[in-house]
């Protein structure tokens, strides 16, 4: 085994890895980028080296830099993690041609599956089904155009190179494809630097079910089971569980089996993975898709089912020793399912967000696991990719596994960073979900009801009562209550009252009466009552109490409580115009992330939807249009950092011209 290995990787990888290093007695070394100075894998790391600005060409992508970084630390190798430079048949020479074990396949292997037609042809070629489609190397649009009235409609076209579903088009019918090759190439090429497309049958109704695999450099070739992979949306994976309820165990040896004739096929080492998709009511056909020649995302629910660290797996096999176990050695023991926590807003479309994440607890208990790269305080940014972590649990069954998910999300606290828990927590209770009625288009059709936001009173009540005692002075007082509500003629107490931004973001005003009734919008008036518990509050609202947490960062006040997490903004009063009262015109920043373009000058006059501000995060470029007729006023410049709810612009209503004056008449 190797004495230092250096993580070429940030986040909760980082963290996953170093973690196994840690207990083989292997010295971890962390690299991090201006951005991760204080991260969590460079403070769990034995000793961590900085290799530049937060950009990742300058960082975790700059070859020499890590390279150096090796040499310093007195690393014999290198573990890529996933993402960056994982997958990279440069980077892996690199640390060959400087005396360094990359640990991960062999270069051959990475580039022949780097390639989807190459691959798709190695695997075919070695008897494993791949979907039916045409694959010839540098087709033109004319040449695609005759390929999909072969394979038939609806066809699905891809990049050769790349992944994460960019440059992919679902066409079906003939008069949409040349349009979609044109879209599909120039997203291709911006992504990958290669528009090479093939097109291929568009399996209906498709699964993702992927197998595990484990090769040594002695022959050994085995299989670890499958995992599900079908929960996605815009073909990037959200949960993922193991084994798949789909298959039989006669289907699952068959899986496994082609599985390892593919890893076989390019001479493969190290963990890998295969990919099949499949039609669900066709589980004895499944058909080759791609081979992803890493460490997975997913990978720990494959751990939990198996027993068995496949991360020191690969620092043994890149250490030259055999597997330790063959085929029959591999069990799998009950159920485990994985959910990703991004830092982006389901509401919005999925944008992502950011922040500091002012107050975190992550959950624990038996069948619990987190891979996390998160520390209380940590900043997020959009810079990186948006996951934060990872929640998982096992179980001896699937609906004890997937109902110990759910209450580890519940108990998932990130205060002032938005996630997508409540999302998570929405698709696991699908009821086809829950009855493994699973395929890609799942999450797309549902969007609707998984994205509702409806906040719970008790946030409301929350808000209010830690708004009230941010108001209340310092130094002993009779009764806090007293001191900011103030009085009425008369003696009644006046109700304080906050303008909120509402789930979907209307003005919702909550009012909060003697510190004990709350009234939200128009609706019923509630009891509430609260005392400091545990670092948060021990909250009661109409005789039921749980417990709830709470950190204010300027206007907004963010809230968990009974699994919920809400985010409230406290709005400035509204802006009512000459126009018949037309509410505020003010133009906001949708997430976090810096200004590229400001379209306009101050004063000018604009129309509705003409674009106004945009701005780029997580390399996307987002564009703030003018929600009025009128004149605008900017308050953002090039360059600028935003924040999210950020003021960009304001559109005032044009004024109304002066009426002449009337004519005078005979008796004037």
């Amino acid at each position: 085994m190797f004495d230092t290995v250096l993580v070429a990787n940030r986040g909760e990888i980082a963290v996953r890895v170093i973690r196994t290093l840690r207990r083989l007695g292997v010295r971890g070394v962390a690299v991090f980028s201006d951005a991760d100075a204080g991260a969590r894998h460079v403070r769990e790391a034995d000793v961590a080296v900085r290799l530049g600005p937060a950009p990742a060409a300058q960082s975790y992508l700059a070859v020499e830099r890590l390279l150096e970084a090796a040499a310093a630390t007195g690393a014999q190798a290198v573990h890529p993690g996933y993402g960056f430079l994982s997958e990279n048949t440069a980077f892996a020479q690199a640390c060959a041609d400087a005396g360094l074990v990359f640990v991960g396949p062999p270069a051959k292997a990475v580039e022949i599956m780097g390639d989807k037609i190459r691959a798709k042809q190695t695997v075919s070629a070695a008897g494993v089904p791949v979907v039916p489609g045409r694959t010839d190397p540098g087709m033109t649009d004319d040449d695609l155009v005759e390929a999909a009235a072969e394979v038939g409609y609806p066809v699905l076209v891809k990049p050769s190179a790349g992944g994460g579903g960019k440059g992919m088009r679902l066409v079906h019918r003939d008069a949409d494809l040349r349009a979609a090759l044109v879209s599909a190439r120039r997203e291709a090429a911006t992504s990958f630097g290669d528009d090479t497309l093939f097109l291929e049958r568009f399996v209906p109704d498709p699964r993702h079910v992927e197998v595990q695999v484990l090769a040594d450099t002695h022959g050994t070739v085995v299989h670890l089971g499958e995992r599900e992979c079908s929960l996605q949306r815009r073909h990037q994976k959200i949960v993922e569980e193991a084994p798949s309820p789909l298959l039989t165990p006669a289907q699952r040896a068959r899986y496994g089996a082609l599985a390892c004739e593919v890893a076989r096929s390019v001479g493969y080492t190290g963990a890998g993975t295969v990919e099949f998709i499949v039609a669900g009511d066709a589980p004895d056909e499944p058909f080759f898709m791609e081979m992803n020649t890493r460490l997975q995302v997913e990978h720990p629910v494959t751990e939990l089912v198996t027993g068995t660290d496949l991360v020191e797996q690969q620092l043994r096999v890149a250490a030259g020793e055999p597997l330790a176990f063959g085929q029959d050695d591999v069990v799998l023991t009950g159920h485990a399912v994985e959910a990703r926590l991004y830092a982006e807003d389901p509401a919005r479309g999925f944008l992502p967000t950011g922040g500091t994440a002012l107050v975190l607890a992550e959950p624990a208990g038996a069948g619990v696991r987190v891979d996390s790269g998160l520390l209380e305080g940590s900043v997020v940014g959009t810079t990186y990719d948006p996951m934060l972590a990872k929640v998982i649990a096992h179980g001896p069954d699937r609906e004890t596994a997937l109902t110990r998910l759910d209450r580890a999300l519940a108990g998932t606290v990130v205060l002032g960073v938005g996630t997508n828990t409540a999302f998570l927590r929405a698709l696991l209770a699908s009821p086809d979900v829950r009855a493994g009625r699973l395929d890609t288009g799942l999450v797309e059709r549902d969007l609707d009801a998984l994205t509702s936001s409806a906040v719970p009173v008790e946030a409301y009540a929350a808000f209010a009562l830690t708004r009230l005692a941010a108001l209340s002075p310092a130094g002993p007082v009779v009764d806090p209550w007293d001191v900011p509500s103030g009085w009425r003629t008369g003696g009644r107490r006046a109700p304080l009252r906050w303008d909120v931004a509402g789930p979907d973001g209307e003005r919702l005003t909550v009012a909060l009466t003697g510190g004990t009734r709350l009234r939200v919008g128009d609706g019923d008036e509630h009891a509430v009552a609260a005392v400091p518990a545990d670092g948060g509050l021990l909250l009661t609202v109409d005789g039921r109490t749980t417990s709830a947490r709470t950190a204010v960062d300027g206007a907004t006040t963010w809230v968990h409580v009974d699994g919920v997490t809400a985010a409230l903004t406290e709005l400035p009063p509204a802006r009512l115009h000459a126009d018949a009262g037309t509410a505020d015109r003010t133009v906001r920043s949708p997430l976090p992330g810096t200004v590229v373009a400001v379209h306009v000058a101050a004063g000018a006059e604009v129309a509705a939807d003409a674009p106004l501000v945009v701005v780029e995060a997580m390399k996307m470029e987002h564009t703030l249009t003018a929600p009025a007729d009128g004149t605008v006023d900017v308050s953002v410049r090039v360059g600028d950092q935003v924040a999210l709810g950020q003021e960009l612009a304001v559109v005032h209503p044009a004024a109304t011209p002066a009426a002449p004056p009337a004519a005078p008449t005979q008796e004037s």
